[in-house]
């Protein structure tokens, strides 16, 4: 018994002062983490940019975001956590999480946050990253859920946004009486501000509600066609983790399961300069809190574990806008719809005839099993319209979905053989089409990881809800190869590069031919420290399309988007964070067309010493010849709401955010920006349009705790 002692007692003593070395030497490093300094979250925001560049609309990312806000202010205690929590940050690949649960299990609980050094497959770049979200505190007892604590120490957020375009735009100029009766559709019904609104409880991530109401710019409000107010209301009330029920969701949730191929709603992040983070990670069945108006079920899911098994049932219910192709002219009942509308704008007669015209019922279910590092998963689902889906038909889309039903099954699985993490999917449709999907992560080694993606999408696999990697909008119609690295050449240089080699068995829009193409990216890093970090990287995709020039049989050419881009981050001081961006990009499509165009930014994020204030402003300047070298920029904006804008054309561009910290309960943030565009009288289009050469945009809002 003392020989135990004794060994545990020098192990203590030993860990104690190899920790306390590294704390020593890594303070020039590391630096203290003061909570006002600016999060660096690079890779997020290039995937973020990647999402605006293939959807290239205005949309809400918050459900990508807002686990990381979560723990921003409420940071995992990593003496106390498993791998479930550390997936959620999405910063962490399988083999890391592995290794460290694995050292803690080994070694004990932590004594400080440099002991991550210590953990294999940790490096500089990566503690950097998941430092703001992580601590190391002594693990208590857990306190078990009682009713009375609920709403004594849950926590209450409320966020009120206003926004507003200040230029006039032609949907809300005047207009004739007998002008606007001739057609309605020439003017927005409602005013030009676009309002937000959202609140949430939150009792210890284990009982949450709340609700997201949303107005539009040219949406009524509590008038006329929307006398409830807002145009869009979202609410959910969710349990975690009470018993044998690991959660529980009544309203608006999300249901994700396996790589995406079989059910996914809601976004999913693609390719990145972070090439061996292409795995996605399924959180199942969890709380929907976003404004987009898509992307979402309606009515009751639940999880329930059973030692290694988890049941995920989900029924869903809701209205949904639908672009109307006839109507019974005696009923008025529609008779089929022509495409499903996603944009969630009510603003003219016309879009208001497209809102809720489509009712969509879904249920089905997932069973999971899971043992030691094996995990497979087994999903069913019905989904059904209460009006038939016919769509224009074209060459391309003779395979798509239509009909009022379509039933998807799969089967995903991972296993972890370390250093190896297998992962895949593969899913069929009513119809019989199938699609699967299979990849491969490996940390070879401390300095070495690579990463590898196989997937085979016939053109006959149909299904609404999937969201696997890909090219395609759709997954569909596409097989392809990816193939990832990421080594360190030393201690602060690293690498990181893919190629992805993608086919179109069938036709596509606008492209009336199978097809074929590649995309290259390497990305070079240089972080020296916390405070500082450079990278170049070097992108290049490589499609096809229809020729331009007039033919009975279209022939292809290949498009070539190339660009290069150096990035720099630096907090020369604690209080001060600067980041430039200089970044060129050619376009060539056959041999005919070869255009050009940059862009150069400058941001400075500035936290006053005296008062609880921030400022962050960036001013950009850009040039490119048409819309298609447009390139897309990351912003900083106000909580929950996300700026990526388009530069194209030529011009400068600036912001400037305000954010003021009233007291420890209450945050106010002003932002404005503008976007001058040289040589131009009229920006936009249709009822956007704006007669002058800048346009710019307002923003005001308060959150506040209780």
């Amino acid at each position: 018994m003392i020989k135990f002692k004794t060994y545990y007692f020098f192990a203590f003593i030993r860990k104690t002062f190899i920790v306390s070395v590294l704390s020593f030497l890594s303070l020039q490093t590391y630096s203290q983490i003061i909570p006002e300094t600016p999060v660096n979250n690079e890779d997020i925001e290039q995937k973020f940019e990647n999402i605006a560049e293939n959807i290239d609309a205005e949309i809400d990312y918050t459900e990508l975001v807002e686990t990381l806000n979560f723990y921003k202010e409420n940071p995992i205690n990593l003496n106390k956590t498993n791998a479930e929590e550390l997936k959620k940050l999405l910063l962490l690949n399988d083999i890391q999480i592995n290794n460290l649960i694995n050292y803690l299990t080994n070694n004990g609980q932590m004594v400080s946050i440099y002991e991550l050094q210590l953990v294999n497959g940790f490096d500089n770049k990566i503690i950097f990253k998941i430092i703001p979200y992580v601590t190391v505190e002594k693990v208590e007892k857990r306190a078990s859920l009682k009713p009375k604590d609920i709403f004594k120490y849950g926590r209450n957020t409320l966020i009120t946004r206003y926004q507003v375009i200040p230029e006039d735009q032609k949907g809300y100029s005047d207009i004739t009486d007998s002008a606007i009766a001739a057609n309605p559709n020439q003017r927005y019904l409602g005013s030009s501000a676009k309002l937000y609104t959202k609140y949430a409880f939150n009792y210890r991530d284990l009982v949450k509600f709340g609700f997201v109401a949303d107005k539009d710019a040219g949406e009524e409000f509590f008038k006329g066609t929307q006398k409830n107010g807002f145009d869009f209301y979202s609410a959910y009330f969710a349990l975690k983790n009470i018993g044998f029920v690991k959660s529980l969701v009544i309203g608006d949730y999300q249901a994700q399961f396996g790589q995406g191929l079989t059910l996914w709603t809601g976004l999913g992040f693609g390719k990145s300069g972070n090439a061996i983070d292409v795995k996605k990670y399924a959180q199942g069945i969890k709380p929907y809190s976003s404004a987009n108006e898509s992307g979402f079920l309606r009515g009751i899911a639940t999880t329930i574990l059973l030692k290694n098994l988890e049941f995920s049932l989900f029924y869903s219910y809701k209205n949904s806008d639908a672009n109307i192709g006839e109507q019974d002219s005696l009923s008025q009942e529609n008779l089929y719809i022509t495409s499903l509308q996603e944009t969630g704008y009510h603003r003219t007669p016309n879009e208001l005839a497209d809102k809720n015209s489509l009712k969509e019922t879904m249920y089905g279910s997932n069973v999971s099993f899971r043992k030691n590092n094996l995990k497979v998963g087994i999903t069913a689902y019905r989904f059904l319209l209460n009006t038939e889906l016919l769509k224009n038909s074209k060459p391309y889309n003779q395979f798509e979905f239509q009909g009022k039903k379509n039933s998807n099954y799969g089967f995903n699985y991972q296993y972890l053989f370390y250093p190896f993490n297998f992962f895949g999917e593969i899913s069929t449709s009513e119809n019989g089409g199938i699609a699967y999907i299979n990849g491969l992560q490996a940390n070879l080694d401390n300095r070495f990881a690579f990463s590898m993606i196989h997937r085979n999408y016939q053109k006959d696999y149909q299904n609404l809800k999937s969201v696997a990697f890909g090219e395609n909008s759709q997954n569909s119609n596409e097989s392809g190869l990816f193939l990832g690295i990421d080594f360190s050449l030393a201690s602060k240089w690293s690498v990181s590069a893919y190629c992805d080699f993608f086919s179109f068995p069938w036709l596509k829009y606008r492209t009336d031919a199978p097809s074929n193409g590649m995309e290259y990216l390497a990305k070079l890093t240089y972080l020296p420290s916390r405070r500082i970090e450079f990278y170049l990287q070097y992108r290049q995709k490589n499609k096809m399309q229809n020729s331009s020039e007039s033919s009975i049989i279209h022939s292809l050419d290949e498009t070539q988007r190339k660009s290069l881009r150096f990035n720099t981050s630096y907090n020369p001081l604690q209080n001060l964070t600067l980041k430039n961006r200089i970044e060129f990009i050619n376009y060539r499509v056959g041999n005919n067309y070869n255009k050009n165009g940059f862009l150069i930014y400058q941001d400075i994020s500035y936290q006053l010493i005296d008062l609880p204030i921030r400022i962050s402003t960036r001013y950009a300047i850009f040039d490119t010849d048409t819309y298609d070298e447009r390139l897309y920029a990351y912003e900083s904006d106000v909580l929950y709401a996300f700026s990526i804008p388009a530069y194209y054309y030529k011009g400068s561009r600036f912001y400037l955010m305000l954010k003021y910290d009233v007291s420890k309960n209450i945050d106010l943030w002003l932002r404005y920006a503008t976007t001058y565009y040289n040589g131009k009288n009229i920006i936009g289009s249709g009822l956007d349009e704006i007669q002058g050469s800048s346009k710019s945009e307002i923003k005001a809002q308060v959150m506040v705790k209780f």
